[in-house]
C-alpha cells in the first residue's frame, strides 16, 4: 500500500517538471535530481547587499533588492564572492507547488564543508529554507562565504531542496523499532529522544591521531565547481589528538570533525541533522543537514559511513570532549523507494566516508 505522506523520491521530482510544478531556465543537469532532493542552480546575477533580510508576508524579494542592493555581479562567466559579504542570487528553478506539498532547503554537503552559509528565500517568506504548501514563485539563495572566498558561476549548485506531502517524521517508538531492525547508528545504546537519534563527536582520532581540520584565514579562492583543485595544506590546518581526547573550539574558527557513530539511512527513509540545542553547548554543528536514502547502506557501498560535522563555536571558547553529543538525526518516511540510492553510481562524493574534507581538496 502506497504511503500518503512522505518525502518525494527522484521519480516524483522528475514528474514535477513534467507537470509544470517545477520550472527551470534551462535543461536540467544530468545528475541534478538526487534520490530525495533536487540541486538548485545559481542564476545569471548576484546582488551584493549590506545585510541579510527577511522579506516578510507583504514583500517580494525583488522589491527588497531594489532598495537594498549595493552592487550587481555578472555570473555568466565566473565571479569571486568574498568572505564576510552577503549576496542574494535568483535561482534558475522556480515553483508552483500543489496545495498539499511543501518543501525545505539545505546547503549541499560540499557547501557546508567550505563554510559557505546559504539559505533559500521565497517571496513573502517569514522563515529561511522553508517553502510553504502551495507556494508559487521564484527562489533566491542568500550566500555568505565565512572562511574562504569562492568562485561561482551561473549553474553552480550550492543548495538543495526536498519536497514533502504531509508530516512524515518518525516518532520515537517508530525510530526505536527502525533502529532495532536496521541499525541507524552504530552505537551499543543509542540515545533516542526529542524525536531524533543522537550523534557524538570522535576526538580519539585515526591511527595517526588525526581528529579534524581547522580552516585557515587569508587563503586563495576555492572554485566550487572544480574537484581536487587545491592542496589541503594551503587551506586547512590538521588537528591531532594530544592524548586528552578533547578540543577547545575558538570563537570565529571553523572546524571539520567527524561523528563516532557510523550512520545508516535505509532506502525507504530520509534523514536530516537538526540544529543542536544551544542550551547544551555554545556551538553550531552541520550546516548541510540532508542525508539521502542509501547513505551508509551496505548494498549501496556505504557500510561504515560516518557523519562529517562542520563546527563553529559562538561567542566564547568551548571544550568538546570525545563522545559528547553534538547533534541529532531525525528520520522521515519516503513516499516510495528512489530509483537510485546515495552512492549507487550517482557521483556521490561522501559514501563510506570517515573524516573527509570537501571534494575540492587533494589529500
Amino acid at each position: 500500500m502506497a504511503r500518503e505522506t512522505g518525502i518525494l523520491a527522484d521519480r516524483a521530482i522528475a514528474a514535477l517538471f513534467e507537470q509544470g510544478r517545477l520550472k527551470s531556465e534551462r535543461a536540467l543537469d544530468q545528475d541534478q535530481i538526487q534520490p530525495a532532493s533536487l540541486d538548485l542552480r545559481l542564476g545569471q546575477k548576484a546582488f551584493r547587499v549590506r545585510a541579510s533580510f527577511m522579506p516578510g508576508p507583504m514583500s517580494l524579494v525583488s522589491d527588497k533588492l531594489e532598495r537594498l542592493s549595493l552592487h550587481v555581479i555578472d555570473l555568466s562567466e565566473s565571479a569571486v564572492l568574498e568572505t564576510g559579504c552577503v549576496y542574494i542570487v535568483p535561482l534558475m528553478e522556480s515553483l508552483d507547488l500543489p496545495a498539499e506539498m511543501s518543501a525545505s532547503a539545505n546547503p549541499k554537503s560540499s557547501t557546508g564543508r567550505l563554510d559557505i552559509f546559504t539559505r533559500v528565500i521565497t517571496d513573502r517568506a517569514q522563515e529561511f529554507d522553508k517553502i510553504p504548501s502551495g507556494y508559487r514563485g521564484p527562489l533566491y539563495l542568500e550566500i555568505s562565504p565565512r572562511t574562504f572566498p569562492i568562485v561561482v558561476r551561473q549553474g553552480s549548485r550550492l543548495s538543495q531542496i526536498r519536497f514533502r506531502v504531509g508530516n512524515a517524521l518518525l516518532q520515537e517508538p517508530e525510530l526505536l523499532a527502525l533502529h532495532g531492525a536496521e541499525t541507524l547508528v552504530a552505537a551499543a545504546q543509542p540515545n533516542i529522544s526529542g524525536g531524533g537519534i543522537a550523534l557524538s563527536i570522535d576526538l580519539a582520532g585515526d591511527n595517526d591521531g588525526l581528529i579534524g581540520y581547522r580552516g585557515k584565514h587569508h587563503t586563495a579562492v576555492v572554485d566550487v565547481d572544480k574537484k581536487a583543485q587545491h592542496d589541503l595544506f594551503d587551506f586547512w590546518e590538521p588537528i591531532h589528538s594530544r592524548g586528552r581526547n578533547e578540543l577547545i573550539l575558538d570563537p570565529d574558527e571553523f572546524y571539520i570533525l567527524v561523528s563516532r557513530e557510523a550512520v545508516h539511512v535505509p532506502p525507504l527513509y530520509a534523514a536530516e541533522m537538526t540544529p543542536f540545542d544551544p542550551l547544551v553547548g555554545e556551538f553550531r554543528v552541520h550546516y548541510a543537514g540532508f542525508f539521502d536514502p542509501g547513505f551508509g547502506h551496505e548494498a549501496a557501498g556505504g557500510r561504515g559511513s560516518r557523519a562529517v560535522l562542520e563546527v563553529r563555536s559562538h561567542e566564547v571558547p568551548f571544550i568538546l570532549e570525545d563522545g559528547q553529543i553534538v547533534g541529532r538525526l531525525v528520520y522521515e518516511h519516503m513516499l516510495e523507494e528512489p530509483q537510485g540510492l546515495y552512492g549507487s553510481g550517482l557521483g556521490s562524493n561522501y559514501q563510506a566516508q570517515g573524516l573527509k574534507l570537501s571534494k575540492h581538496f587533494r589529500s
